[in-house]
């Protein structure tokens, strides 16, 4: 179920509560215009029309109530379900001496930020890999000193990402690299 998929029911869900609970609300106050012990709480048209609608009524009210049931079990799983990495799959290198190698994307994203921090100018990097492999999006954001030079920055990052694909065996797809500088003393 997609992000937007489950916007829309969680969505739908909390209007099917607010009803509920603005009917809830309109009883209790007695806003029914028969208030006596056998008033019913819809009225007499939709009571005869449900009447009318014997059995069919009743199997629609346990569709109806199966369905919500069925859906909060999937909002429920969807929440309960542990993220997925960001990363799958297998590194491979063809040629001479073919090889597979399956690694986790944070063990990847770990050493690209230790390769980073190796710059005095780099207080922190932050690394996030996302896609597929051999051809991941690579996300970098790095924290300066307030003394770090543009230019060496810019190098030094190339060059952490030009060894992450040599060494890791798959070239970024999209790079994204955001540096902010941190206050603060050296």
């Amino acid at each position: 179920m997609s992000d937007a998929a489950h916007r829309l029911l969680w969505t739908i869900v909390a209007l099917v509560l607010v009803a509920g609970g603005a009917t809830a609300l309109v009883v209790s106050v007695g806003a029914p215009p028969d208030d006596g012990p056998g008033a019913t709480v819809l009225g007499d048209g939709l009571l005869d029309a449900w009447r009318l609608a014997t059995p069919w009524s009743t199997l629609a009210a346990a569709v109806a109530g199966m369905l919500t049931a069925l859906a909060g079990q999937r909002l429920l799983a969807r929440e309960l379900r542990r993220p997925r990495r960001a990363l799958r799959g297998t590194l491979s290198r063809p040629g001479h001496r073919p090889g597979r190698t399956r690694l986790a994307a944070d063990v990847l994203a770990r050493a690209l930020e230790r390769d980073l921090t190796g710059d005095p100018a780099v207080r922190a990097a932050r690394v996030v890999l996302t896609g597929t492999l051999p051809h991941p999006d690579v996300w970098i954001r790095v924290d300066l000193t307030a003394d770090a030079g543009a230019a060496g920055v810019r190098e030094h990052v190339h060059a952490a990402v030009r060894r992450f694909a040599a060494t890791a065996g798959c070239r970024p797809a999209h790079l994204d690299v955001t540096a902010r500088i941190t206050p603060g003393g050296p």
